[in-house]
């Protein structure tokens, strides 16, 4: 990802912050020298020695999972808040922008099965359903016949993260006149992220 310097994310935290709060991953791998992607949730964990992990599962019918043993290369991108940067809102003129948090996260893919890809998927519908659900259903609720077709139809697996690369563009090559009215503007709006965003560029500036 093309990061320049002053937009480059390096506080470890920030980053573990938006992996986890925006779970809904592109998963990117490459069969013949042409790219798959597949939108999925990811969850991030970490292993013994305190290293990423990321955990996921997709449908079996699904032919991106077959080339995982072949190439086990692949790159998870995480698309954090994001909102349109008007230029009438320097105190220049200037072109138009776009401000936006993302990291992509690359790493090793290996399948998951049995009770190792149960306890995944009990963690993964135990953290949605008790953050969006008003009754959550637990994992032992879904009928075991639906459970047994279901797991059938889905292949489980992790990616050991080797490398992160995490950009946050938040107007930080503005004067801070232009930076602040950028801020005021963005609460006006109700497009895309605009309020979460003005919410990260305050943050930061303090």
């Amino acid at each position: 990802m093309y990061i320049p310097p002053h937009f480059k994310e390096t506080d470890q935290q920030e980053i573990e912050a938006l992996l986890r709060e925006f779970g809904f991953a592109l998963l990117v791998s490459v069969k013949n020298n042409l790219p798959i992607a597949t939108h999925i949730p990811l969850q991030l964990v970490a292993d013994e020695s305190g290293n990423w992990i990321l955990q996921g599962h997709m449908a079996r019918a699904n032919e991106q999972w077959k080339n995982f043993e072949a190439e086990k290369d692949v790159l998870a991108i995480f698309m954090g808040p994001h909102a349109y940067v008007s230029p009438s809102w320097y105190n220049h003129r200037n072109v138009p922008t776009w401000n936006y948090r993302a990291v992509h996260a690359y790493g090793k893919i290996e399948i998951v099965a049995g009770e190792k890809l149960e306890l995944m998927l009990r963690t993964l519908m135990a953290r949605y359903e008790n953050a969006h659900a008003e009754k959550p259903q637990g994992y032992d609720e879904i009928p075991a016949k639906t459970l047994e077709i279901d797991l059938r139809g889905l292949v489980g697996f992790e990616i050991k993260v080797e490398r992160i690369e995490a950009a946050s563009k938040l107007s930080q090559n503005r004067d801070s006149e232009s930076h602040a009215n950028v801020i005021e503007q963005l609460k006006k709006s109700e497009v895309y992220d605009s309020k979460r965003v003005a919410e990260e560029m305050e943050k930061r500036r303090k």
